[in-house]
């Protein structure tokens, strides 16, 4: 299995990004895929989540009504689009699959992308 991450860029504070990943290698039906991003010096932290099957998606405070995380089934593909940016948000992105207990904890996801950087300049 595989996660392809890609998308990350370099965005003035209020500009927007979208990433995507690409997985191959199985099916998802039954998973959960989530983005999560680590700052330097600090723990990988959840961003978003959502169900392959449907579903409502889960966001972190620190970007609900800012981001928004969709899928294409068909694509075996996810997204994240990321709009208001701020300095805050630069961090390594890194989109993951798995069948999560808690969906925001890092350890129950199986598969893991390598991560896409972005930077928010102010």
């Amino acid at each position: 299995v595989q996660l392809q991450a890609s998308g990350g860029g370099l965005v003035q504070a209020g500009g927007s990004l979208k990433l995507s990943c690409a997985a191959s290698g199985r099916t998802f039906s039954m998973y959960t895929m989530a983005w999560f991003r680590q700052a330097p010096g600090k723990e990988r932290e959840f961003v978003a989540a959502i169900r392959w099957s449907g579903g409502g998606a889960n966001y972190a405070d620190s970007v609900k009504g800012r981001f928004t995380i969709s899928r294409d089934n068909a694509k075996n593909t996810w997204y994240l689009q990321m709009n208001s940016l701020k300095p805050e948000d630069t961090a390594v992105y890194y989109c993951a699959a798995g069948t999560p207990v808690v969906v925001g904890t890092p350890r129950y996801y199986n598969y893991w992308g390598q991560g896409t950087q972005v930077t928010v300049s102010s």
